[in-house]
């Protein structure tokens, strides 16, 4: 019998906890649901990520992606609230854009992705 999973969260980590919470409610308007000193939980389209203070703020992938209807925009706001585009989008003669590779302000690489036609 599988156990009674009451709540799934994916935790990353922030040498910065503050920089981290207002970086994740200004580029995807996350709603925080709880914040201390060592642990943040907010929510971003309904699912759940814990911001855990005490990160070293060194690259470390996540595997999270957020999809977003304009990867040139979603950029631009990453880039303003701090953050890092490791890998831009590009649109190619195939097909337009789906795919930036990013990093928040406290190392955590993250994807933006479009959806395809």
């Amino acid at each position: 019998m599988p156990l009674p999973v009451e709540k799934l969260k994916y935790i990353i980590w922030a040498a910065d906890l503050p920089r981290a919470v207002a970086f994740y409610e200004s580029v995807f308007g996350a709603e925080v649901l709880r914040h201390s000193e060592i642990m943040a939980e907010i929510r971003i389209a309904g699912g759940l990520i814990g911001i855990h203070s005490g990160g070293e703020g060194k690259r470390t992938w996540t595997g999270l992606s957020f999809q977003i209807p304009d990867l040139f925009d979603g950029c631009d706001a990453l880039l303003a609230a701090g953050g890092t585009v490791l890998r831009a989008p590009e649109d190619t003669p195939e097909e337009p854009a789906h795919l930036a590779m990013c990093a928040d302000p406290e190392g955590n690489e993250i994807m933006l992705t479009k959806k395809r036609a």
